[in-house]
């Protein structure tokens, strides 16, 4: 089981990312696989976020292609979106006590990870260093 991160879609959808094709590949493996992986919802939405962005004009996505985009990959057997539950706050905790000095714009892999340790699950596909930080998460770069 293996979370997908934001930058991956980002890059898979992206032609002149340096990363696309690496990224759009595994997304594919993803995909034919039977082994489950994951997205979040706050993932789909901040992909949603940076490719409609109006000040990246060479790869900006309308909504409509963008969500198409994530529909794709959520109407996969093997994919499905890891939702908090009731556990979630506790695990917060235990994260922030383990991890106190996180802040800013790490709180959004934060909640990633939080959302991770409920449902089991260890890995990342992210190019993302920051999750190195958390000690139950273990990252794959797809560029490696």
């Amino acid at each position: 089981m293996i979370l997908v991160d934001t930058n991956v879609l980002l890059d898979a959808a992206n032609y002149h990312s340096d990363f696309h094709e690496v990224c759009r590949k595994r997304l594919e493996v993803f995909r034919r696989s039977a082994s489950p992986w994951f997205l979040s919802w706050p993932i789909c939405y901040e992909f949603l976020r940076v490719v409609t962005h109006p000040a990246i004009p060479t790869s900006r996505w309308s909504l409509a292609a963008a969500w198409q985009f994530l529909e794709t990959l959520l109407d996969c057997a093997s994919a499905d979106i890891l939702l908090a539950t009731p556990r979630h706050g506790t695990i917060l905790a235990e994260l922030l006590n383990e991890v106190p000095q996180l802040r800013g714009n790490i709180i959004h892999d934060l909640h990633t990870a939080v959302l991770m340790r409920e449902h089991g699950i260890r890995q990342i596909c992210t190019r993302d260093t920051d999750f190195h930080r958390f000690p139950h998460v273990t990252v794959i770069d797809p560029a490696k």
